[in-house]
């Protein structure tokens, strides 16, 4: 009764807004007012039929199968979100993009039978240390969780810290970044179904890099899945 009155009180002093439109929730809505959650530009896209995340890394690392939850672009929700994510300290959207898109994933028996873990594009660790937390943690826990399978952290990491160059060409990118990510145990990963997990797919070269490093542990499977992918890749 007491927490009750409290969070009332808490909702009148700061009252909960969307991170779409800034409009005030209601009821049970959650980040997102219906309005904005309606609007979110799913992709649809699966891990059984091929779609255009997968021809992102055609002829560029060998990647069992690849899928992005949302559409990014310059304006609109996913931005929003993204932005709230990386910058303004709201893991918890993470959380709720995780739960969406866990609950998406896991009714695909493939993944669910096969995948051991579930692994997030690291942050370097001065980056980690300045920002407080992977923006990409909280929603690949989630997916871990739905997949019932394993969060895994440790085993891939940043070894140089760079500035964002997300502006520059994709071979120039790779030139540049390529010794960025490494395996800290090989033998962990041997022989394993990996879900490799980011933010945002632009260029792929993100994902092409931590894709070479993980593949480089004998017999294992990678599969991509991010929270948005950048819609004009294809249009």
């Amino acid at each position: 009764m007491l927490t009750n009155i409290l969070n009332d009180i808490n909702s009148i002093l700061a009252p909960r807004v969307c991170f779409g439109c800034n409009a005030h929730l209601y009821g049970g809505e959650q980040l997102l007012c219906t309005i904005c959650r309606n609007d979110l530009p799913l992709t649809d896209y699966s891990f059984n039929d091929e779609n255009p995340v997968d021809r992102i890394f055609y002829g560029r690392i060998n990647i069992k199968k690849a899928s992005s939850m949302l559409f990014f672009s310059n304006r609109g929700i996913v931005r929003e979100l993204i932005h709230y994510l990386k910058y303004r300290n709201q893991e918890q959207i993470g959380t709720f993009l995780g739960d969406w898109y866990g609950q998406i994933l896991k009714d695909n028996h493939e993944l669910t039978d096969t995948i051991d873990m579930v692994i997030p594009v690291p942050l370097h660790r001065k980056k980690l240390k300045k920002r407080g937390y992977n923006q990409v943690a909280s929603f690949a826990k989630r997916l871990a969780f739905h997949l019932k399978t394993a969060y895994v952290d440790h085993i891939l990491v940043k070894s140089a810290n760079t500035k964002t160059q997300t502006k520059k060409s994709r071979i120039g990118r790779w030139q540049s970044d390529k010794m960025l990510y490494t395996v800290t145990d090989i033998e962990f990963i041997k022989n394993k179904h990996i879900l490799l997990v980011d933010d945002v797919i632009t260029t792929g070269a993100t994902m092409e890099l931590c894709a070479r490093a993980l593949a480089k542990a004998p017999g294992t499977t990678l599969y991509v899945a991010s929270m948005a992918v950048v819609h004009k890749l294809w249009n």
